[in-house]
């Protein structure tokens, strides 16, 4: 259920910030920028922390590297998918989604991955840095 939660987060997170539909926040800034700039930048500045939070988690959950496995292994699924005929490239609308999707399992799996080390391992990873 952890996992799920995370992904949804995640998946909102990304969704709420861009998507194909009129209803994300790149759009709202471009049109709203004029009359509401307060507005656009408080969101927007909402928005950075918030990406701060999950990407420093993500990163040290599992790193750069760890990123880059997830991302090649989620692209391998949607290049076995694109094979299959079950998605196009011809639809940007659909890719979009994908992409979308994609990114909010690397996220999820980021943020995961300390919960999930310990079930597998049953060691505790304690990051010991001085930032207490």
């Amino acid at each position: 259920m952890g996992f799920l939660v995370r992904w949804l987060v995640a998946f909102i997170l990304l969704a709420v910030t861009f998507n194909p539909t009129e209803l994300n926040f790149v759009r709202w800034a471009n049109e709203s920028w004029n009359e509401q700039t307060s507005f656009v930048v408080l969101f927007g500045l909402v928005l950075l922390v918030i990406y701060v939070v999950f990407l420093t988690a993500v990163l040290r959950g599992i790193g750069a590297l760890g990123v880059t496995l997830v991302l090649a292994v989620v692209a391998a699924m949607v290049w076995v998918l694109l094979d299959l005929g079950w998605l196009s490239l011809e639809n940007p609308g659909a890719m979009t989604w994908v992409a979308i999707l994609a990114l909010s399992v690397v996220l999820a799996v980021g943020m995961y991955w300390g919960i999930l080390w310990r079930r597998i391992s049953g060691q505790i990873e304690v990051d010991d840095d001085g930032d207490i």
